[in-house]
């Protein structure tokens, strides 16, 4: 698939970007753009990709069994008192 950049400007910016991060012209256009998209999203109030996928790594940890049945406060060692 095909982007034609007309706008000299930006043509001139995408490229400075590849060549200070390395970057072919593409890959440096495509970060920029989902970075902008992040902090759009973020800005308008939608979760951003780095927060969905938190949340569905922590909705995959709440899901696993629980293997061992004491309390925390037993696992950390408190005693009746809450000192250790």
């Amino acid at each position: 698939m095909a982007l034609s950049l007309k706008d000299a400007e930006t043509d001139r910016l995408a490229r400075e970007v590849a060549a200070l991060t390395g970057e072919s012209l593409t890959t440096a256009i495509r970060k920029a753009l989902a970075e902008r998209l992040d902090r759009e999203r973020r800005r308008r109030g939608q979760p951003s990709d780095l927060k969905r996928r938190l949340h569905a790594i922590g909705a995959a940890c709440a899901a696993l069994p629980d293997r061992d049945g004491r309390s925390a406060d037993d696992i950390v060692g408190y005693d009746g008192d809450g000192l250790w």
